[in-house]
């Protein structure tokens, strides 16, 4: 789905979603691009609009996957523009795709034209938040053959545009456990 057909399906005209998808930069990536470093200062809001990514950490030098970003999606380094702090988290392309950007404070000053658009940035951070609680319980409730299928009924593509190692590293086991895991299916 293109930013203006997003802007459009949130109530905003065809004119107005134009305007507020024009703000964007749109930027071609490529497999393996680090969009954002890790302890980064970033201050962009990101949309994939093609392609897949994932913000990941290190942890005793092991490259983590946190999270992933399919199509239609949104991404922002939290702790950087709300808390003025180093964000932990990096963002790495997957896929080749592109990414729609702009800065966090550029949104905040279209807010002021479009006065609705305060309503759809409180939805995508509720969104945010509801999807970090889900993944927090699924850490602490489910085992890791739980989370394993779960990826496999609501995001199947992913199993077959992530590579092995981040998904592991995503569920929070190891390679050859979740080869274990796939060869029971």
């Amino acid at each position: 789905m293109s930013l203006t057909r997003f802007f459009e399906s949130q109530s905003f005209t065809p004119e107005d979603a134009a305007c507020l998808a024009s703000i964007f930069k749109i930027e071609q990536v490529f497999k393996g691009q680090k969009i954002l470093e890790l302890d980064n200062h970033g201050k962009k809001v990101y949309y994939v609009e093609k392609g897949l990514l994932r913000t990941y950490y290190l942890k005793d030098g092991k490259d983590i996957t946190h999270y992933f970003f399919e199509e239609n999606t949104f991404t922002l380094p939290l702790e950087s523009i709300f808390y003025n702090r180093p964000s932990p988290y990096g963002l790495e392309a997957l896929e080749p795709g592109t990414v729609l950007s702009v800065s966090y404070h550029e949104i905040e000053k279209m807010a002021e034209t479009y006065p609705a658009l305060q309503k759809v940035i409180s939805f995508l951070l509720i969104d945010v938040l509801r999807s970090f609680s889900d993944r927090l319980h699924s850490i602490q409730f489910q085992s890791a053959q739980e989370r394993y299928k779960t990826i496999e009924v609501h995001q199947p593509g992913l199993l077959l545009r992530a590579n092995l190692g981040h998904i592991a590293s995503y569920i929070g086991i190891t390679q050859q456990t979740l080869s274990v895991l796939r060869a029971q299916r």
